[in-house]
């Protein structure tokens, strides 16, 4: 067996899997075993960039709940509640 370096931009995947076909049963299990830990490695990693980039806006989040109140009704609210402050 050579150990021949073939530069990665010449390889097709044509070349490759035609050349897994014609190793033996067992040294086909053998690459699969190496390139599995990979293969689920990326995998991986594509799913949780798909999960950050998938994530939910948070605008408009709470748009099901009604309008937002107004500065008036926050001001006449805190307005209630400052008013008492201290007295209980």
């Amino acid at each position: 067996m050579s150990n021949q370096v073939i530069i990665a931009d010449e390889v097709t995947f044509e070349q490759v899997f035609s050349l897994a076909q014609q190793l033996r049963l067992k040294d086909q299990v053998r690459l699969i075993a190496r390139l599995a830990p990979k293969v689920e490695w990326m995998i991986e990693e594509v799913e949780s960039a798909t999960q950050v980039l998938t994530r939910k806006p948070l605008r408009g989040l709470l748009a099901d709940r009604g309008p937002a109140p107004s500065v008036e009704e926050i001001d006449e609210v805190q307005h209630e509640m400052w008013a008492t402050f201290g007295q209980e």
